[in-house]
């Protein structure tokens, strides 16, 4: 009986992982970014708002930052928004350049006003002509208003029957230099909550402080 023949095994690469792998600090963001996140954040805005750092999203671009805000008459919040900055330098398709910005409005509304047909195309307005007013230049403006009634059934149904606004939109600014774009969303979150905007020849005011007793939003 002739002999078995054992064939021969031969370790073969793995073409998933490099052969040789280096660590070290990540490459620290462009100067672009770097100057425009510094104009996030605004050092006054008006005195119904309160403003914060927020995570910001990673996976939408290269780079980004975001700032919370609540509008507040009283103790009673009227308003909550968010405003996203990202930044790619290659650009992304829809863009018009390598900046963008993302804002999200929600506020209460008397349930008289959410069933206007008008209440869209103004909603809207009040972002266009925000940012108008402020002189921020600005290209591919989108979003969407939306109207939301929220009412409660079973162990819910004594809830008293709640509306809101939400606004969500975006646009590329033109410029480095995102103060009239912060300040305009500012505008809107205002006018949101029924508060309309300062007139050109009153300086807002210095943040008022984060309330410690303020519960936390997910």
């Amino acid at each position: 009986m002739p002999p078995t023949a054992i064939p021969l095994l031969r370790a073969i690469p793995n073409p998933t992982y490099a052969s040789v792998m280096t660590l070290g600090e990540p490459p620290a963001p462009p100067a672009a970014f770097r100057r425009a996140l510094e104009t996030l954040r605004p050092a006054e805005v008006r005195p119904e708002i309160e403003l914060e750092d927020i995570p910001a999203p990673q996976r939408l671009a290269p780079y980004s930052g975001a700032v919370g805000a609540s509008v507040y008459r009283d103790d009673d919040e009227l308003a909550v928004g968010r405003l996203i900055m990202l930044f790619d330098p290659d650009g992304q398709r829809g863009w018009e350049g390598p900046f963008r910005l993302v804002a999200y409005v929600r506020a209460d509304m008397e349930p008289e006003i959410t069933t206007d047909p008008l209440l869209g195309p103004v909603a809207w307005s009040w972002l266009t002509e925000a940012l108008d007013a402020h002189g921020a230049t600005y290209a591919a403006v989108g979003g969407t208003v939306t109207r939301a009634v929220s009412e409660g059934f079973g162990d819910k149904a004594d809830d008293p029957v709640t509306t809101e606004l939400e606004l969500r939109a975006s646009w590329s600014p033109l410029d480095e230099d995102l103060t009239a774009h912060v300040a305009a969303w500012c505008d809107l979150m205002c006018l949101a909550a029924g508060i309309p905007p300062l007139p050109p020849d009153v300086a807002a005011l210095h943040p008022r402080p984060v309330r410690r007793e303020d519960p936390k939003v997910p």
